[in-house]
């Protein structure tokens, strides 16, 4: 049984898509919903710009957030929203092991075979670590 669904959230259509679905998903199973949006720090950078780049993100999902929050109420989901810092699928995957989620829904991004053969997919990475069910919308 189902209690417990995350939904990675970066603010892109697919990541849209992602959280349609899973608040559909969470009011017809009833369960509880957990919005995550990872910030990825600059790899090279300073300290003044890292704290640049961090508050701005911060600021971008937590107005992005408030919007969600008035579609996730008119939907009964119980939800709950997090932003966390670092490398996005470590995070998910550490998120779910943290609140024992059962389900997580994910967007897909649209990289070029080669370039997911090359580089990976953060959805790829997940599915291939995460402990539970695992939803890649398109």
């Amino acid at each position: 049984m189902t209690k417990h669904l995350l939904v990675a959230y970066d603010g892109s259509p697919s990541a849209r898509k992602a959280l349609d679905f899973g608040i559909d998903l969470g009011g017809e199973l009833g369960a509880d919903l957990f919005v995550l949006a990872v910030i990825r720090p600059p790899e090279l950078a300073d300290d003044v710009e890292t704290e640049a780049v961090i508050e701005s993100a911060k600021d971008y999902f937590d107005n992005q957030f408030a919007q969600i929050s008035e579609q996730v109420k008119a939907a009964g989901v119980q939800t709950r929203f997090e932003v966390a810092f670092g490398h996005p699928a470590e995070q998910i995957v550490l998120l779910a092991e943290k609140y024992q989620i059962d389900h997580i829904v994910m967007g897909h991004r649209g990289n070029t075979p080669f370039r997911r053969w090359l580089l990976g997919s953060v959805s790829k990475q997940v599915i291939d670590h995460a402990s539970c069910t695992v939803t890649v919308v398109r």
